[in-house]
């Protein structure tokens, strides 16, 4: 039996919805909103590469490493980006929630705030994670205060982790959130949506 099975998160404002080749056009207009693939060290695909990147994604799911995700605006009904579980670890219950990204107009909305508490709550209290993982490059640091503000904690860096597309070294920050501080953290989540619900 496989631990990670496709399914749909929601709540009135976002659905995080089985990523499909279905997604493509939406997910080619939110990546040319703010030219994401200009940012050096992150790794958003260019326009005309989101389908090979849509086809990888879908590759990795079906060799049981990554469960992936459109991101939807419930309000327009269209992909705003993409998220995934990814290192899955199904023996000890560990998974990462990463290679996220959001189209620019609704980055600082809450709507990166409301799909990690979907996302956290599915991992925690439905697929019973002993623990859930977010990396990112040290030089991003919008990426970096975003995961501190979930409330995950920084457990090192990865020194020399990886090769980047434009050939330097990504030094990798590694933070997570364990199932014992979830409670606290999903309380501190629900304090942050209602604060940009009163916006």
């Amino acid at each position: 039996m496989t631990w990670l099975t496709n399914t749909t998160l929601s709540d009135d404002f976002v659905a995080l919805t089985p990523l499909a080749i279905s997604h493509h056009d939406d997910l080619v207009e939110a990546v040319k909103d703010g030219e994401l693939w200009e940012l050096w060290y992150t790794m958003v695909p260019k326009p005309g590469h989101v389908a090979v990147e849509i086809e990888r994604r879908l590759q990795c799911q079906s060799e049981g490493s990554m469960l992936a995700f459109a991101i939807v605006d419930q309000k327009s009904g269209k992909a705003a980006g993409m998220t995934t579980y990814m290192n899955v670890d199904s023996v000890n219950k560990r998974l990462e929630i990463g290679s996220t990204w959001y189209r620019k107009s609704v980055q600082r909305t809450g709507m990166n705030t409301r799909c990690k508490m979907l996302l956290l709550t599915h991992a925690f209290e439905a697929l019973d994670c002993i623990a859930v993982e977010f990396r990112t490059h040290f030089f991003n640091t919008q990426s970096r205060k975003a995961i501190e503000r979930l409330g995950a904690k920084l457990d090192g860096i990865l020194r020399n982790h990886s090769k980047v597309d434009n050939s330097t070294l990504r030094d990798t920050c590694v933070y997570s959130i364990l199932n014992s501080e979830w409670p606290a953290v999903k309380s501190h989540l629900a304090y942050q949506m209602a604060k940009y619900d009163k916006d």
